[in-house]
């Protein structure tokens, strides 16, 4: 199984009539996402030809929903309308938003990651790589070609670093890969994602990566100690960053003694996770964790 995405989702895309938007349009069409219909207001009607089929355009998130039912959004629009753009999708009553544009205001990603909550809308993002099953559905900007089907679920607040561990792992394959994304207000969480792939019968073992900045991965491993009994590895990005820079991702600044790679690798560390002190080395601990599943002592 998949978490979130699956070959059944029917995916809309705003913002596809733009260059990134048609450019990971056919990407996400080539790895057989259901894609089936695009948003741009004042285009409605209109069309867009991709490689072997062509995909109709509508005025709004409300008549893409009505005519092709579809339940998942990717949104690729610039920074200052984003908030509409996943407003009006959750208003149209999408399951799924999956937000890839960066450089979102979060007074903005608050009034609409508030709006989502209220009406019972996952929010995926923003600055996010967005989600893949592989060989089932691609939603987002992450290479279909990294990695197959398989037995492990992948969380991450890193688009390169998702990269790399599937790649690492592509030995074993994916059941999902998440890239949540590194701002300082997220949808979906690390907790969320550990949740679902603990209930996901398909996903054998977990791999979580982190960064410094907020206290995402310490309120993680309460959660890995209370709740997840399959195992899990993580990786926390960040061990020389100066204290008080911002590093690379909004969200990931170290202030003081909170937030610091060594507080996460100690608090996941102490619920049983295994961290590596690199992305191979986080790689080589998943591949023990699932030898030792299929061996127990």
């Amino acid at each position: 199984m998949a978490i979130f995405l699956t070959e059944h989702s029917k995916v809309i895309v705003q913002g596809m009539t733009g260059a990134e938007g048609q450019k990971h349009t056919s990407r996400m069409l080539a790895a057989g996402t259901n894609i089936v219909g695009g948003v741009t207001p004042g285009k409605g009607g209109q069309s867009v030809d991709f490689a072997k089929r062509s995909i109709p355009v509508h005025g709004s998130c409300a008549d893409a929903v009505k005519s092709t039912g579809a339940d998942v959004s990717v949104v690729f629009v610039p920074p200052r309308f984003v908030k509409g753009a996943v407003i009006e999708a959750v208003d149209a009553g999408l399951g799924l938003v999956v937000v890839i544009t960066e450089g979102v205001p979060v007074h903005d990603t608050a009034a609409f990651f508030a709006h989502a909550e209220a009406n019972g809308t996952r929010i995926i993002g923003p600055n996010s790589p967005g989600l893949i099953s592989p060989g089932r559905a691609n939603a987002g900007i992450i290479p279909a070609d990294i990695a197959g089907p398989g037995r492990i679920g992948l969380v991450s607040k890193s688009g390169t670093l998702t990269y790399q561990m599937m790649y690492e792992l592509r030995e074993y394959g994916f059941t999902t890969a998440i890239g949540i994304g590194g701002d300082p207000i997220i949808g979906t969480t690390h907790i969320d994602a550990l949740r679902a792939f603990q209930d996901d019968p398909d996903t054998e073992a977990i791999v979580m990566i982190g960064e410094i900045g907020g206290d995402a991965e310490e309120r993680a491993a309460a959660f890995i100690a209370e709740y997840v009994t399959k195992p899990v590895v993580g990786y926390v990005a960040g061990f020389t960053a100066p204290e008080g820079k911002t590093m690379g991702h909004a969200g990931a600044i170290v202030s003081g003694s909170s937030g610091t790679a060594a507080a996460k690798q100690e608090a996941l560390e102490a619920v049983g996770v295994k961290v590596g002190k690199t992305p191979s080395e986080t790689a080589r601990l998943m591949r023990a964790a699932l030898e030792q599943s299929l061996n127990p002592v």
